[in-house]
Order: C-alpha cells, then sequence, then structure tokens
C-alpha cells in the first residue's frame, strides 16, 4: 500500500507560505526603512497606469490588504513626510526618491525570490495560480457578504 505523503493545500498551508515569505520580505524592506504597507502603497502609485488620488490610492490598497482605510492613509501620509510620494494638485505620484527605493527594494529581493521559487515546476505553478485564484475569489466573496 503506498502512502501520499504530499501536503494537501488547506487554510494553514496558505498561512504558513504567506506568513513565511512575508516575513522574508519585511526582513529585507526592513534594510530600506520600509514596512510591508509602505512598499505595497509606493508600489501602487509607481505602478498605477495614471497618477492617483489618495482616495483612489487607499481603495485600490485596501482591495489588495483588507486592512482599514484609516491605517492606509496614515501609510499615505508617512509616504508624502518622506517624500516617497509627493502631492501633485489632487493626486499622488511617487517622486525619484521613491522610485528608486522600489527599485533598490528589487534589486534586493530578486535573487531570494529566486531562491525560493526557483525549481517549482511550471504546471506546479500553473495548478497553485489556479488555486490561489480560486481561494481569493471565493475569500474576496465571504468577506463582503460579511461585510455588506
Amino acid at each position: 500500500m503506498t502512502t501520499n505523503t504530499a501536503p494537501v493545500a488547506d487554510a494553514r498551508a496558505l498561512g504558513l507560505a504567506h506568513y513565511a515569505a512575508r516575513g522574508v520580505l519585511e526582513h529585507l524592506l526592513s534594510q530600506h526603512g520600509l514596512t510591508f504597507q509602505q512598499q505595497v502603497v509606493l508600489r501602487a502609485a509607481v505602478t498605477a497606469d495614471v497618477p492617483q488620488t489618495p482616495d483612489g490610492l487607499v481603495t485600490q490598497v485596501q482591495g489588495s490588504l483588507k486592512t482599514d482605510p484609516a491605517e492606509i492613509r496614515t501609510v499615505l501620509d508617512e509616504l508624502l513626510a518622506r517624500q516617497l510620494l509627493a502631492a501633485d494638485g489632487k493626486h499622488l505620484r511617487a517622486t525619484d526618491a521613491g522610485r528608486h527605493l522600489l527599485t533598490s527594494v528589487g534589486a534586493d529581493t530578486a535573487p531570494v525570490t529566486a531562491r525560493i521559487w526557483g525549481g517549482i515546476p511550471a504546471e506546479d505553478l500553473a495548478a497553485a495560480g489556479r488555486v490561489l485564484a480560486l481561494v481569493t475569489e471565493r475569500a474576496n466573496t465571504e468577506l463582503a457578504a460579511l461585510t455588506s
């Protein structure tokens, strides 16, 4: 009789993977003086197709982090104070310093990311991606039902 000892994907396995990867990222971010939330907000500003209003950035980040809008506004204020974001009329834009910081963070995280994700077969990544997308969709639906 053969037993399958491969771990089953479940909420605990997802959580453990998330916190392990986030722990690595937060360690690297701290070397740049950034928090996880600051990096998420700054990246959202840098990668936006068009300049975002503060409310637009808050909405976008809240959709990703599922956190209190007041916390995100505090992060916006921190990034503005550090001159990583700047007000441009009604919009916020990443400054050259903000863009440079994200580039530096990316350079530091790239080799670690390659070690973590490297060697995983493409078909496993595709299967995991499909499962994670479905879990995300279902969890977002449940959260919307709980908060409406």
